[in-house]
């Protein structure tokens, strides 16, 4: 209700198209000075009305008057309108015509919500051409069987999905058998994994249907560049979206907004004839993401800052590469999680990924995975931590170990919102059974359960086992530094990081302990003074150096162990 009435408070609107649910959200309070057309009664009448249609240019209206202003979510919560003129509409379809052979005979779906912009070329693409449009009622586009049913009836031929919608798609026309009639697929909304197709392509050729990968922004008219999607394409990692639509301009710029070299990574910054007018009522932010085009000689020339990264590929095609604002940063590395769900991808029990970072029970920053796998990977020992353990190795030989992720969620289906978007709200918090545990036996002994219960509290699991391993459980460098410390104060001894990282798994570092215990002497295991975990480790100068050097150098792995220490 808030946010409905934050919408119609600033859209200013005159005119109110409301059914009793709007009615009951917004109050009447928001409706009483508004005209309001009561669509339960008012549509009849409309319908046995004489048509008009009055002449534009009598209006005194142009192609520079705003044909909507659409709302997205906003970095503060507040939603913000984005303006689009009718001739940024109108040349969208006429700068892609020569991909696309639309035509009168073309049979469009409006599958997505009026307020989510993929919805503005799936309306405005049948008006263009002439075409038909199938209005997809909302219990069936949220029933992927169902909407298939609907898709061969009606004999649509132009389908335009995000790829999370398109996926659960997929199994519903696998299950079916009948046979549709599209002619394209287009993709949008969302960064498409080329992999999630196999299935797809494995039964059906690339040109019946032709699959298209369109990545594109509210703010610069819903699409912008364009690719044609291949078998190959599955086989890759990266997510290819092709070349610009010929009317506009990408660039890829650094931190200083100069562009990055061919083949390095840069925000896309797109100008042409699509840029929107602005954000409405919001001239701050509008300044701020709509920039003069310095590389352009034309006057008014503007560019919309997208606040997306990618790189052009040797082949000349961009790859997104994920939200500048999805980086995160931990213990000192900067990590885009998109990276490590495409090396998910790979895995052949993996459908779908999605990396985050999210709180761990400690209150840390942690990397948690989650999967979608498919039913040939079975139920047994996948569910838990079976997978984990074979995620892990599969990300370890191909990633720095900073970027593999201490937990791997397994889930039906990852949570979708109306739009069908990734809802990350909806991702639940991992429990035990996502870190990578071995198979349980109780630890053995007072140093086995010592070390078990510290090793629970640091790394925030239920319960380890005298097989598990520290760094397989979520453990990292600073957790092992507190490690260290918490055994100080439980057998009395100092324990050498170099011994932890070299026998990280349970029992075989209990054992060391035990055989150092047994002859440790002032010389080799020298026993510290307790540390309190409730207070910060004081640094030696040879730590404060390497601190300073890891401020200059953030991708620096080193590990600070001392010399002195065997």
């Amino acid at each position: 209700s808030a946010r409905l009435r934050q919408v119609l408070e600033d859209a200013a609107s005159h005119l109110l198209l409301c059914d009793a649910a709007g009615r009951a959200a917004l109050g009447p309070e928001a409706l009483a000075d508004l005209t309001v057309v009561d669509l339960e009664t008012a549509i009849p009448a409309w319908a046995d009305a004489p048509s008009s249609d009055p002449d534009p240019q009598a209006l005194g209206l142009t192609a520079r008057h705003l044909a909507y202003v659409i709302y997205t979510s906003g970095s503060t919560g507040t939603p913000k309108g984005v303006m689009v003129e009718h001739a940024q509409i109108v040349r969208l379809f006429e700068a892609t015509r020569s991909w696309y052979d639309f035509n009168e005979r073309d049979v469009w779906c409006l599958f997505h919500s009026f307020s989510f912009d993929f919805s503005v070329w799936e309306l405005w693409g049948a008006l263009h051409c002439g075409g038909r449009l199938v209005l997809v009622p909302r219990h069936i586009a949220r029933s992927a069987p169902d909407f298939y049913t609907l898709v061969c009836k009606s004999s649509v031929t132009v389908l335009n999905q995000t790829p999370s919608a398109f996926k659960a798609l997929i199994e519903a026309e696998r299950e079916s058998g009948v046979r549709n009639q599209l002619r394209y697929v287009i993709f949008g909304g969302e960064a498409l994994e080329p992999s999630s197709l196999k299935p797809w392509f494995e039964r059906h050729f690339e040109h019946a249907p032709r699959l298209i990968n369109m990545y594109g922004i509210t703010e610069t008219t819903v699409h912008v560049t364009y690719r044609p999607l291949n078998k190959s394409d599955t086989s890759s990692s990266c997510g290819p979206i092709g070349e610009r639509i010929p009317d506009l301009q990408i660039y890829l710029l650094d931190q200083f907004d100069a562009p990055v070299p061919f083949g390095a990574v840069g925000e896309l910054y797109i100008g042409g004839a699509g840029v929107a007018r602005g954000y409405l009522n919001r001239p701050e932010l509008t300044a701020e993401r709509f920039l003069a085009d310095p590389f352009s000689d034309e006057a008014g020339g503007r560019l919309y800052r997208t606040g997306d990264l990618g790189r052009y590929l040797p082949d000349g095609n961009l790859e997104f590469l994920g939200r500048n604002d999805d980086q995160v940063k931990i213990r000192g590395f900067r990590i885009e999680p998109g990276e490590i769900a495409a090396r998910l991808g790979e895995h052949d029990r993996v459908r779908e990924a999605v990396v985050v970072a999210r709180q761990d029970r400690a209150g840390d920053k942690q990397l948690v995975a989650y999967v979608v796998c498919g039913p040939e990977a079975g139920s047994d020992d996948d569910d838990g931590s079976g997978l984990a353990g074979a995620l892990r190795a599969h990300l370890g030989g191909r990633l720095p170990d900073y970027m593999v992720p201490s937990a791997f969620v397994r889930l039906e289906a990852l949570p979708l919102t109306p739009n069908g978007k990734l809802d990350r709200k909806g991702l639940p918090a991992p429990e035990d059974d996502a870190y990578a545990h071995r198979t349980y036996e109780a630890p053995q002994g007072g140093i086995e359960t010592a070390l078990a219960e510290i090793w629970a509290e640091l790394l925030g699991v239920e319960r380890v086992g005298r097989h598990d391993n520290f760094f397989e459980l979520g453990g990292h460098s600073l957790l092992a530094v507190q490690l260290s410390s918490r055994l100080s104060q439980a057998v009395g001894v100092a324990l050498p990081l170099t011994r932890l990282f070299a026998r990280p798994v349970l029992a075989d570092l209990a054992e060391s302990i035990v055989e150092a215990l047994s002859r440790a002497g002032p010389q080799e295991l020298p026993a510290i003074a307790a540390v309190s975990r409730y207070e910060p480790l004081v640094l030696s100068f040879a730590q404060q150096r390497l601190w300073f050097l890891a401020q200059l150098d953030e991708g620096s792995t080193n590990y600070h162990i001392p010399l002195a220490l065997r």
